[in-house]
């Protein structure tokens, strides 16, 4: 097995929404997944982020921990609504104040900040006025990134745009399981381009901004995506599905272009009123780096009664390990070269990866998720074995460091490190965390992962 390079980043992800709480505390604004998940039915249980694990006010407790389990880096996202409560226009200076504490707290504990600048949480006020279908996102987008810049850029060494476009749009914009909940592929095309304007546009206002050391990139939601068959029908329906999960972000990210065979899903990219001149330039405004996460493996059957996409995924055999999505570790490796092989030569961070597990405290005290710690030992030789072959990968940032709101599958399901005992807010260091501090303390000494 490779080694990994010795200033690997050994860290931990959340998300604004999913572990901040304080919803309505310090000025911050709406959110669209403050409305979707209020709404009746749109989430398990009706659970929503009002509270989630008070990451908010417990962020000192909680890098305390990352520190004390050995972790030197952690990846979190700014609530945009609560730097500007309708998206845009007046500065909620509470909100700035907050984030520059977090980063100033991980910077005393020895851990590097990467900051994420939006995780799915939209301002209401932006999604009244037409959302990532108004191309005037775009320009909010850039310029609530220059306001964040502004006041952190100076000791946040590592950037991201977007977190997982496809998410965003294949679950918020084409399927409706997300917020803000559209079904419609074929305007989907139109919020895909919006959300890679700004953040080329955001990635321009660094440029201008950003100290020469700080890196800036996007993470992007990589699928691993293969045909039922060699019969020619499901050749073409995985490779639609690889346009829609893979294909029509990097391409204009990395290529400078949109992929040719789409319109049947995404028309809107084909039209000059949507994707105007120069545009694409400013979506190919060179990143630093690239951030992978890793969820998805799908085998395509090609079936013309499925509306759309004319096919049916089929489930992968082996065990379903990240809340009933078939993900394989080997999977993480072949994303990794894909990009190293078929785009460039790219940095790369595993900006996410991770496994659900049915976590519960024994009698004991201990958390025994022995499922997650072996799904991701394999994630790491994945990433070593990547490494070995070329690929550039300098960091980890395990999904996730809380147990925390899934989104519309709510708080049914755990991927954290530490169990969070939702009613007092307790900690509990599951064997997983464990394991991770042995990995990186190895490592660290010189013995290379195991």
């Amino acid at each position: 097995m490779a080694a990994l390079p010795a200033d690997f980043r050994w860290g931990s992800a959340t998300a604004a929404y999913q572990v901040e709480g304080a919803a309505r505390e310090d000025g911050r604004g709406q959110s669209i997944w403050d409305t979707f998940s209020h709404t009746p039915g749109r989430t398990f249980n009706g659970d929503t982020g009002d509270v989630a694990a008070d990451h908010y006010h417990r962020y000192p407790e909680d890098v305390r921990l990352m520190a004390d389990f050995g972790l030197n880096a952690y990846r979190f996202s700014i609530s945009w609504p609560r730097i500007l409560p309708q998206g845009r226009g007046t500065v909620n200076q509470a909100g700035l104040d907050h984030y520059d504490r977090v980063v100033d707290t991980l910077l005393e504990h020895g851990i590097e900040p990467m900051v994420t600048l939006f995780h799915w949480d939209l301002p209401q006020a932006l999604e009244d006025e037409g959302g990532w279908f108004n191309r005037d996102t775009a320009h909010h987008f850039a310029d609530y990134a220059q306001v964040v810049l502004e006041r952190l850029a100076d000791r946040v060494p590592l950037w991201l745009t977007h977190n997982e476009p496809w998410t965003v749009i294949g679950q918020g914009y084409s399927r409706g399981l997300h917020a803000p909940g559209y079904r419609d592929y074929h305007k989907a095309g139109t919020a895909i381009h919006h959300m890679l304007l700004g953040h080329g546009e955001a990635v321009q206002r660094f440029r201008a901004l950003a100290p020469g050391s700080a890196q800036v990139g996007i993470t992007l939601s990589m699928a691993v995506v293969r045909p039922w068959s060699d019969a020619p029908a499901d050749v073409a329906a995985a490779r639609l599905l690889d346009g829609e999960q893979n294909r029509v972000y990097l391409d204009p990210l990395l290529r400078g272009s949109y992929p040719q065979d789409l319109d049947q899903l995404f028309p809107t990219l084909s039209d000059p009123a949507v994707v105007r001149e120069a545009d694409l330039e400013v979506i190919g405004t060179g990143i630093d780096f690239l951030g992978v996460n890793y969820y998805l493996n799908h085998i395509v059957k090609a079936d013309p009664a499925v509306p759309v996409l004319g096919a049916r995924l089929i489930d992968p055999p082996g065990p379903m390990m990240s809340a009933g999505i078939a993900a394989k570790p080997a999977g993480l490796y072949d994303c990794l070269t894909r990009v190293h092989r078929e785009y460039r030569e790219l940095p790369m961070y595993v900006t996410e990866v991770g496994a659900s597990v049915h976590d519960y405290v024994d009698p004991d005290g201990r958390v025994k998720d022995q499922p997650r710690i072996d799904y991701l030992r394999t994630c790491v030789e994945s990433i070593a074995r990547a490494v070995g072959e070329g690929a550039d990968v300098r960091g980890l940032y395990v999904w996730s460091l809380l147990d925390n709101l899934e989104w519309d599958l709510g708080y049914s399901i755990r991927f954290g490190l530490f169990y969070v005992d939702y009613r007092t807010q307790e900690r509990v260091p599951k064997d997983s965390a464990y394991w991770y501090r042995q990995v990186i303390a190895e490592h660290t000494a010189g013995e290379g992962p195991r």
